[in-house]
Parts: C-alpha cells; structure tokens; sequence
C-alpha cells in the first residue's frame, strides 16, 4: 500500500511546471502580446527582478535565429526608474515552447525606462507605481 502511494505521488507531482503567466500587455499593431509571471517577482529594497515572456504572431528573426517566443528577466530600480536586462532565452514555438534557439545571461546595463512604452509598462507592474 505504501508502494501505491509512493508511486502515486511521483506521478502526480512530476508533471510539467507552467509559469501563472499573466497578461500585461496585448497589442494588436505588433502581433506581440507580454505576458509576466507575478509569483516569481523577486524584491530587494527599490530593485525587483522579473521575468517576461513575449509571444508573437508571426515568425521573428534577430541574427539568423527565428523564434515565436522569448522569455526574459528583468531588473528594475524602482526608485531610478532603470531597466535591465538580466537574461533571455528564445524559443521556436509559442509560449515558451519547441526548441531553445537562443539563450543568453550576461546581464545588460542600465537604461532609463522610456516613456509609453512597453518597458514602461513592465516597469509599472513589477514596482507597483499607478
């Protein structure tokens, strides 16, 4: 009996673990919707770190890698209003799927968000500004 539930366990518990993505951002002009994953923000002081996921409608290609899909984390200072990008993966499919085409995590520098856009957007969400 103890077998039973030890393998029912196991098999239960070793399904696939999809992020809680949630929309931010749906733009029809782009063919890009931006979602983010709210239960891995991590806070530090004014600095939280995020992670993104933006989907595409049609195929994207930056340097010979064609990708549906990219996830990202990001750094903000929430008291600086700054943005970095920490890491990044791009992959083939939708929604984080198929084939990694691309991964990189050397952390970028910091910019200053810019005004109306996406990263201003993400900006809001991970530092809670209204």
């Amino acid at each position: 009996m103890t077998r039973l539930i030890l393998m029912t366990f196991l098999v239960l518990s070793s399904g696939p673990a999809y992020a809680e993505w949630v929309l931010v951002n749906d733009n029809d002009e782009t063919g890009m919707t931006v979602y983010v994953d709210p239960d891995i923000i991590r806070h530090k002081e004014d600095l939280v770190k995020m992670w993104h996921l933006f989907d595409f409608e049609t195929i994207q290609t930056i340097a010979g890698d064609s990708f549906l899909s990219s996830k990202s984390q990001h750094e903000y200072d929430c008291a600086e209003e700054l943005d970095r990008l920490v890491a990044f993966t791009r992959f083939s499919g939708n929604m984080g799927s198929g084939m990694v085409v691309f991964s990189n995590s050397d952390e970028q520098k910091w910019e200053s968000v810019q005004p109306e856009s996406i990263g201003q957007i993400l900006w809001t969400f991970a530092c809670g500004k209204k």
